[in-house]
């Protein structure tokens, strides 16, 4: 039970409170409400008392029963302005912090149980998604300052609208600068209605905007890094403009100053110059997020004294700063960006957008008419982009998709962001992830993840750190993190290279073994350290920087980076190691974190030996600048690869290629070559090859073979071994075998015949059947076999005859099988030899029932004993430059039977594959000669009925389905339905809902001792489904289609009712539809694809539950897609309604005339609303408007169009045989390569006759022609 509440006030001086009745009622009649307007309206502490006066929050005494209540949490996105805001609030109502309103940070909560106000970090509340996924503990959440755009607002924006309808009874507040107001309504829209915006006016009087631009040499962008003297004149030039410019606003009359600046060190810095500068009566107050709690107290009360406050862009909306008369604004922030090539995150200082200028400028003008100072050009101003980047968009999306699996959000692709990040993008964050170790191949986080998101770092960074520990190396790899996470403070300007070098050489010039500039760092940061702890003042510390090419600033910033990243590690517990590490422990370290940055040396062609080839095949040179390049070895690792006249790699070090092996060992690719039967180790070798991202780690390394790939090295021990020999064996079996073998060979000699002893195939079968898969080296084998030998004393012994051919040997059954299993059901095979006959060659009995799911893929094998020759008959149809690279063409055909697994896929595709792997050579199907084939190296089919009476027999099975696979279908159905018992048949018949339990995709039927296999379908009977068994599971599919759509109708009755009697402009619709059907036929058809829509997107539901909730997923959505299809078609009839008619202006030229009608034809027909692919039905009104623009082009140029159809003629001819061989091919055939190359023919022809329309992707003549060729491999 919540405390009881004292009396709610509303300062009427705040802007927001005029407002607030309207802001209760909105609240009260949305579930999401954007209140807009700048800082300072009041929005931020009123809002939640608003909340509370119209009973939002805990449940309390004296409330109506039934109401479950929950906190009011209200999120800042800093820790200062959520607990400034809570004593604030506090403070207004009159209660200590804690009592009505509490807040939580990190390490602080200050939450009493029967607090109403939760104020927090968005963080925080990201947090608490993990254990209370439905925000249950909540009842109102506030998202204060969500113009920001950070990735904690953007997550919760996302995650809150995910939940939104799971929780219909929770409130969602959306405070925002006015800018973004839009954005956010639009992302909350429900039903196609955005939320409500409420703005509310934050500026009471006006402000004056003037600008002081300091000198142009001191713009903080500049493309190449300062001098140190520059360096010093840009310190100086800000500093001096801060104190100019607040000179000039105290002249103007009290009121205190607010000055904008990037960050700590600059406040820092401006707080020395102003306090040389002013009076002492004059208070200097520093304000950014690390303060602590009592220092940023001092800026909330207020003093006799003028106050200037020195502020980060904490200040621009988080908080308002009271008393603020005038704003000094630098025009600079420090912005976090990711580089997607250095794969590292850097804290830059940039100029500011425009809304963010206006942001600060609105931070005076609350007490009195303001004066804001920029010390930039109004040009400047005007060329800013107008809204600051979302974080998102600048940030590593490694780190974002870490930090969202930790959270465990969805994934990254599907999560509802405001503005979805680009998939290469994602890609690359996917990619860095695998890299550092955070995910598996399924992109899954793993232990190393889990760790890696406990430090709000960079996760490269991150990652050398967690490495570190792990290495005992924390204390130099945080001083070397943190310098990469800065720009490097080395100066080496172009007129002093020289003297910067041998400067820097007492740092960076290692003349040991094993050369580092990483461990440079470290010996610079002793340097520094040491020269702060012994400086006698700044200036001489510049100075001492600037004799030795260094800069101050960046020193000093690398100091600031360090100290945050020591904050980190000292928060998680760990400690710092005592002990100076090995090369190898810092270097693996920071392997970790930099795998992508590593290079081999090439020597060929590279005179300086300078280039080296890089991760995923990449070619860089060293720096020029580097002390250590001609030492640095074979083998580096990389800082960052920078790209100027070439590309060069900064921040070297040498490394071992063994360390790659450890530290990249879950990147590695390995392969294998030569594995060989070794006798003498009893097992099967090979050599191993491993490369890290293209560069080869290690090579020629002998490993044992079985683990790496059981089956082969299986084979190779049976073939060496057993069958040929290679064997050192006491066991009885093999020197039995062995005699036997050599007795045989014996009588071949004194037969004089070659064809005695079998060959070694059949030798390989007889073992191969008999030894277990897992067998593969002598030692297993020995073991297995003293098992199982006392079981089977015979075992493993052959005999004479198995190792003698006979008259006949050479006709097994093995090589001329009795039958052939088709979809559970052996049918026969007979052999009969008559050259001309109808019988001629291999027939396969086919009965009736069984005909549609035989499958011609398999029957162009024939069987085993006949495939040689056929495939030598078909090497020699080729033309004569395509078969001599088989010959000899006998030799070839065997290769080809022992390499390829017989009767797995299509016989002409396997062999052309083959030939490609073999030999290099492409060819297409084409190029054999079918015809030249003799009639036996076709299958014969021979179709029977029930009673085993021929129906007919042939060798074209297409023509036989075109002929028989109607009645086949019902024969089978007939089957199907008796091997249904009869009480369970009636919950199959006049279906109106889904009451008959799953629906398999696949049916086993008893048909006395065989399983037929079917293919259960809903079947649309118009005001009912049965479930019928199909023998093809095409036709199944498309069948299943339409009966679950009927299906769907019925459930959907009165929506689809609804839909029908609405839809809009049918009347006019059927008028343009009425030369292709009627206006009853149009209505169906929106209807359908509407319910095709809204209920049937792939996967189809297989049972009950899945129905209903597709179901109701549908219900919500169909009227809307409705209306959504009907405009489309509107759009489609209505660009169609003239064109037959303007078709007619094309007649005189007689090809392009007939070649539109035919394209007219084929988009537009009876059925074209269902029958298209939707993704291919909103391009429609663009196809149609390019075939009227293609005909007003006609009078100017007609000759053109004419050779632009010659050209992609023979596409389309193409295109139409395939379609036309295809639908012989019987019922259910179907070919999407086809399809989508229909498709691209209508894209192509935007291309040539209607290019102003453009394309989705690039099209022509030439792209379509190696598309078409593709298809044909």
């Amino acid at each position: 039970m919540a405390n009881p509440l004292p009396p709610i006030t509303f300062p009427e001086a705040l802007p927001v409170s005029a407002r607030r009745d309207e802001i209760a009622a909105a609240l009260l009649a949305n579930q999401v409400v954007i209140v807009a307007g700048e800082t300072g309206s009041g929005k931020t502490t009123q809002l939640p008392k608003i909340c509370l006066s119209i009973g939002r929050g805990p449940v309390r005494a004296g409330d109506p029963p039934g109401k479950t209540g929950g906190l009011i949490g209200h999120t800042q996105p800093r820790r200062i302005a959520a607990t400034s805001t809570a004593k604030r609030i506090a403070q207004e109502l009159g209660s200590p912090v804690g009592e009505h309103v509490g807040y939580q940070v990190r390490f602080n909560d200050t939450m009493s149980p029967g607090a109403s106000i939760k104020l927090m970090t968005d963080g925080i509340l990201l947090a608490e998604t993990q254990n209370d996924p439905l925000l249950r503990a909540y009842d109102t959440i506030i998202i204060d300052e969500a113009h920001e755009r950070s990735l904690n607002i953007d997550f919760l924006i996302g995650y809150l609208r995910q939940i939104l309808p799971k929780r219909p009874d929770l409130k969602i507040i959306i405070t925002s600068a006015t800018i973004d107001a839009k954005r956010f309504a639009e992302h909350f829209a429900h039903n196609g209605k955005p939320a409500p915006v409420i703005e509310v006016s934050g500026r009471l009087y006006p402000v004056e905007v003037r600008y002081r631009p300091i000198r142009e040499d001191a713009a903080p962008n500049g493309s190449t890094p300062p001098t140190p003297k520059s360096a010093q004149a840009k310190e100086r030039d800000l500093y001096d403009g801060i104190v100019d410019a607040v000179d000039e606003l105290c002249r103007l009359g009290p009121g205190d100053v607010l000055v904008f600046l990037p960050g700590e060190r600059e406040i820092r810095e401006t707080a020395e110059a102003l306090r040389k500068h002013h009076p002492p009566h004059t208070e200097i107050l520093p304000l950014f997020a690390r303060l602590s709690v009592q220092e940023q107290e001092r800026v909330f009360k207020p003093s006799g004294a003028r106050r200037i406050v020195l502020a980060t862009n904490v200040a621009e909306t988080s908080l308002t700063v009271p008393g603020i008369r005038y704003v000094v604004d630098t025009g600079l922030a420090r912005v976090k960006r990711y580089s997607y090539r250095n794969k590292v995150e850097q804290l830059q200082i940039e100029a500011i957008s425009q809304a963010a200028a206006n942001q600060r400028a609105g931070r005076c003008g609350r007490v009195a008419d303001g004066v804001c100072i920029r010390l930039y050009e109004e040009s400047d101003f005007a060329g800013r982009p107008r809204f600051t980047d979302p974080e998102i968009l600048r940030s590593s999306l490694a780190a974002v998709i870490l930090r969202m699996k930790a959270l465990r959000l969805t994934d990254i692709e599907s999560f509802p962001f405001i503005e979805p990040p680009l998939g290469r993008a994602v890609a690359d964050g996917y990619q860095l992830l695998q890299e550092l170790g955070a995910v598996d191949d399924a992109n899954q986080l793993t232990a190393t993840g889990r760790q890696l998101a406990k430090l709000p770092l960079d996760p490269r960074v991150a990652r050398m750190i967690l490495a570190a520990r792990e290495q005992h190396c924390l204390r130099e790899v945080l001083i070397i993190a943190s310098a990469l996470s800065v720009q490097d403070p080395r100066d080496r300007p172009q007129e002093a290279q020289e003297a910067a070098d041998q400067a820097h050489r007492k740092f960076f010039d290692d003349r040991s073994d094993l050369p580092s500039e990483f461990l440079g760092w470290v010996k610079l940061w002793k340097w520094f350290e040491d020269a702060v702890a012994h400086k006698k003042s700044n200036k001489q510390l510049q100075d001492q920087c600037r004799a030795n090419f260094l800069s101050h600033l960046r020193l000093r910033e690398w100091r600031d980076v360090h100290s945050q990243l020591m904050t980190t590690v000292t928060e998680q517990g760990w400690r710092l190691n005592e002990s100076e590490p090995t090369y190898e422990q810092v270097h693996k370290a920071l392997l970790t974190g930099l795998l992508g940055n590593i290079g081999c040396k090439l020597d060929e062609g590279d005179s300086r030996g300078r280039e080296y080839l890089g991760a995923r095949g990449i070619k860089f040179h060293l720096w020029p600048g580097s002390l250590i390049a001609k030492k640095v070895g074979r083998w580096i690792i990389a800082a960052e690869l920078v790209e100027t006249s070439r590309l060069f790699a900064r921040t070297l070090a040498r490394i071992e290629p063994e360390w790659l092996e450890q530290v990249g060992k879950h990147l590695l690719k390995v392969s294998w070559s030569d594995p060989h039967w070794e006798k003498k180790a009893g097992q099967v070798l090979a050599l191993e090859r491993a490369t890290l991202y293209g560069l080869v780690v290690y090579q020629h390394r002998r490993i044992h073979y079985g683990p790496m790939n059981p089956a082969e090295a299986r084979e190779l021990f049976i073939r060496r071994a057993l069958v040929e020999g290679e064997f050192d064996t006491r066991l009885p079996f093999y020197a039995h075998n062995q005699r036997l073998v050599r007795e045989i060979e014996n009588l071949e000699h004194k037969s004089r015949r070659q064809d005695v002893l079998v060959d070694d195939e059949l030798i390989y079968a007889f073992y191969d059947r008999a030894v277990p898969a897992d067998i593969y080296n002598q030692v297993s084998f020995e073991k297995w076999y003293e098992a199982e030998s006392g079981k089977d004393r015979k075992l493993l012994y052959l005999n004479r005859d198995e190792l003698m051919r006979h008259e006949a040997a050479g006709i097994t059954t093995d090589l001329f099988p009795k039958t052939m299993a088709v979809a559970g059901v052996d049918m026969g095979l007979t052999y009969h030899f008559e050259p001309g006959s109808h019988r001629d060659g291999v027939t396969l009995t086919v009965p009736l029932y069984a005909l549609n799911q035989v499958r011609p893929e398999r029957a162009e094998w024939l069987v085993p004993g006949m495939i040689k020759e056929k495939v030598h008959l078909l090497l020699k149809s080729l033309p004569q430059k395509l078969r001599r690279h088989c010959v000899p063409l006998p030799d070839y055909a065997a290769g080809f039977v022992a390499r390829q697994p017989f009767g797995e896929g299509d016989l002409l595709d396997v062999l052309i594959a083959d030939i490609r792997e073999q030999t290099g050579t492409m060819i297409k199907r084409a190029d054999f000669k079918l015809e030249t084939l003799p009639a036996h190296h076709a299958m014969n089919f021979k179709v029977i009925d029930e009673h085993g009476r021929q129906l007919d027999m042939g060798r074209n099975l297409a023509q036989l389905r075109a002929e028989f696979g109607g009645q086949a279908q019902q024969s089978f159905q007939t089957i199907a339905a008796r091997d249904v018992p009869a009480a369970e048949a009636g919950q199959y018949e006049n279906l109106t809902s889904w009451s008959f339990g799953e629906l398999p995709e696949l049916l086993e039927i008893r048909k006395g001792s065989q399983t037929l296999f079917g293919y259960p379908a809903l079947v649309d009977h118009g005001d009912h489904c049965d479930v019928e068994v199909f023998d093809d599971p095409q036709e199944a599919a498309r069948v299943h289609h339409a009966g679950l759509r009927r299906l769907f109708a019925l459930q959907l009755r009165e929506q689809v009712k609804f839909i029908e009697k609405n839809v809009p402009n049918l009347q006019q619709m059927a008028m343009q539809y009425m030369t292709l059907g009627t206006q009853e036929q149009l209505r169906e058809q929106i209807v359908q694809v509407a319910l095709d829509r809204a209920c049937l997107q792939a996967p189809l539901p297989r049972n009950e539950a899945e129905f209903n909730t597709r179901k109701d997923e549908g219900r919500a959505r169909l009227s809307l897609l409705a209306q959504e299809i009907a405009r489309l078609v509107g759009s489609i009839l209505a660009e169609y309604a003239g064109l037959p008619r303007k078709l007619l202006q094309a007649k005189p030229y007689g090809a392009t005339y007939q070649d539109m009608e035919a394209q007219l034809g084929r988009l537009m027909h009876k059925s074209f609303v269902i029958d298209t692919p939707y993704t291919q039905l909103v391009h429609y009104p663009r196809y149609l408007k390019g075939m009227a623009m293609r005909v007003d082009k006609l009078k100017g140029d007609a000759a053109r169009d004419a050779q632009r159809l010659q050209e992609m003629t023979p596409l389309i001819q193409q295109w139409q045989r395939a379609e036309k061989q295809l639908r012989t091919q019987g019922r259910g055939a179907a070919d999407a390569r086809l399809d989508e190359f229909r498709w691209m023919l209508e894209e192509l022809r935007i291309a040539l006759f209607a290019q102003e329309l453009r394309t989705p992707v690039p099209m022509s003549v030439k792209r379509l022609q190696k598309v078409w060729e593709s298809m044909q491999r």
